[in-house]
């Protein structure tokens, strides 16, 4: 079995999906925000 070296995992994949997963909140929370506004202005 070989030892494993601290450091030397490619972690690109991760990163990417970790930022694709961060883009996907921010918007999803400013939609959010924007549909209770809407709510709040023209529901009534």
């Amino acid at each position: 079995m070989a030892e494993h070296q601290h450091g030397t995992m490619d972690t690109t994949v991760q990163e990417k999906t970790y930022s694709g997963f961060l883009t996907f909140v921010t918007r999803f929370s400013i939609a959010l925000v924007i549909f209770a506004i809407f709510l709040a202005v023209f529901a009534s």
